[in-house]
């Protein structure tokens, strides 16, 4: 055991010995760097608080907050995640299967794959301001989700203007989304590889410690 231990410690590293392994290894790092952060930067007019308690609950929050890498249950501009990118790459690919044109552009080599991965951004930007907007205005009417909630005794969700607050947090939350997707496709290209798939274990690796206690 201890020859192969000693051997994996080798092999692991002689990967920074190489340069152009070592440069994917260190943009990796940085951009995932970058990931974390964007989790410190909240949505302005949301009670963190309240949100917060029904993560650690177990609640449809915390449900939502394990697909998102934890990032609903502290109001950043993360509270999407990468799942509407996801969503919409699995729309397209089922699409590809039944819609002539799509097929088309599947068989066209890069540049049907370029058009197909716009198509995709296009359809995940159109996927967070429909869920961005029914998340947001969901938190106007907190007794509607949440059972026994009384507005009165625990307060607002939300502190701010209704619309206001729904207007300028979906574009936050979007940009907060493309930004993840910008990430994981640099991560994919220019890094290491699987770029959305190491987001989102991250963001779940993250939450162990939180989940641990």
């Amino acid at each position: 055991r201890q020859a192969v231990a000693n051997t994996t410690q080798q092999n692991f590293l002689q990967l920074f010995k190489v340069p152009e392994t070592r440069q994917k290894i260190y943009l990796t790092l940085v951009l995932l760097l970058v990931y974390r952060l964007g989790f410190q930067i909240p949505i302005p007019g949301m009670s963190p608080e309240f949100l917060k308690q029904q993560q650690d609950q177990g609640s449809l929050f915390g449900l939502m907050s394990a697909f998102s890498g934890g990032a609903i249950g502290d109001t950043t501009i993360f509270a999407l995640g990468i799942m509407p990118y996801i969503s919409a790459s699995i729309i397209f690919q089922l699409m590809t299967a039944v819609v002539p044109g799509l097929s088309r552009l599947q068989q066209e080599g890069d540049v049907g794959r370029q058009k197909l991965t716009q198509y995709t951004r296009y359809a995940t930007v159109l996927i967070c301001l429909i869920q961005g907007t029914l998340l947001l205005l969901a938190l106007n009417n907190p007794a509607q989700l949440f059972a026994g909630y009384d507005v009165a005794n625990y307060g607002p969700i939300v502190l701010g203007s209704k619309w206001s607050f729904v207007v300028t947090s979906v574009i936050f939350m979007t940009a907060g989304t493309m930004l993840l997707m910008w990430l994981g496709e640099q991560i994919t290209q220019r890094g290491i590889g699987n770029g959305v798939s190491l987001l989102i274990t991250v963001g779940i690796l993250a939450d162990i410690p939180g989940a641990a206690v």
